[in-house]
């Protein structure tokens, strides 16, 4: 089998396409990159979905932690110490272990039956421990950022004469998302680097679609030569992390777009002819 042959039967493999069985023997170079490279895109997966939806959780989560109202404010500060002071391993553990004692029937609610073995699968249960530890770290870091707005950003508004919502998300809501943007990029970065934990939770890969860290054990188990493998692992998490670091900085370029330090000056030529 050619290294393009290779390529076009196992690198959507990982989603249930090209090739059923995994290579038994002869393995090169071009398999292990090609299989540990489809296993990345669940690892994309988990990582692109739960910090989506984390993003508008944390946001939640950080302007009711800043709220007066104690309904409010407590629940989400539980939540937040709860999330970041266990280990996301522990986590992964535990609501595999809570999901699995669901009834296999399903739930009756309101007469409806509720399928709950899906919640069992790792593109189930361990994006949704992914979206929630992401979105405790990120809800921390938008509050200490909405703790950091200028004062006179406020009292601007205030003179402005903008009140409630429209005060929030035209002067505090952006403020708050250029103070924190840096910070949320590091917690992005760490969380595409913690979807490879999925691997060693209890979610279980269906039909040998797993993630890179699934294939990259594979490789090392039946070659007995794990310096292959997992440096291919790493190398594909150096890109991805360049990649993100690039999205980000992109945001975080239009974000701080206004400020004087972020405007190129104008070059103009003045030739001294006269002097």
């Amino acid at each position: 089998m050619t290294c393009w042959e290779t390529v076009t039967g196992y690198a959507f493999r990982s989603l249930g396409y090209g090739e059923k069985l995994l290579p038994r023997s002869d393995f090169t170079l071009c398999q292990q990159f090609t299989l540990i490279g489809s296993g990345l895109i669940w690892n994309i997966y988990f990582g692109l979905l739960a910090l989506l939806c984390g993003f508008f959780f944390a946001n939640a989560l950080a302007m009711a932690k800043a709220s007066r109202h104690a309904a409010l404010r407590k629940p989400a500060e539980w939540f937040i110490f709860v999330f970041r002071g266990s280990p996301l391993f522990i986590q992964f553990f535990l609501a595999y272990e809570a999901l699995v004692m669901l009834p296999r029937a399903g739930i009756d609610v309101f007469g409806i039956t509720v399928e709950t073995a899906w919640l069992t699968r790792a593109w189930a249960g361990a994006l949704i421990v992914l979206f929630l530890n992401t979105a405790a770290y990120s809800a921390e870091i938008f509050y200490g950022a909405l703790r950091a707005i200028p004062k006179g950003d406020l009292e601007a508004a205030d003179a402005y004469g903008l009140t409630g919502w429209n005060k929030f998300i035209r002067v505090q809501w952006p403020t708050m998302l250029r103070l924190a943007w840096p910070g949320y990029t590091n917690e992005a970065i760490f969380l595409f680097h913690a979807t490879t934990l999925v691997f060693f939770s209890g979610f279980p890969a269906f039909q040998q679609r797993g993630d890179a860290l699934y294939y990259a054990n594979y490789f090392a188990d039946k070659t007995f030569n794990p310096f292959i493998p997992y440096p291919i692992v790493a190398f594909y998490f150096i890109c991805l992390t360049l990649l993100v670091i690039w999205l980000f900085g992109v945001v975080n370029t239009r974000l701080n777009r206004h400020l004087p330090a972020n405007t190129r000056a104008r070059i103009r030529l003045r030739p001294q002819i006269i002097r």
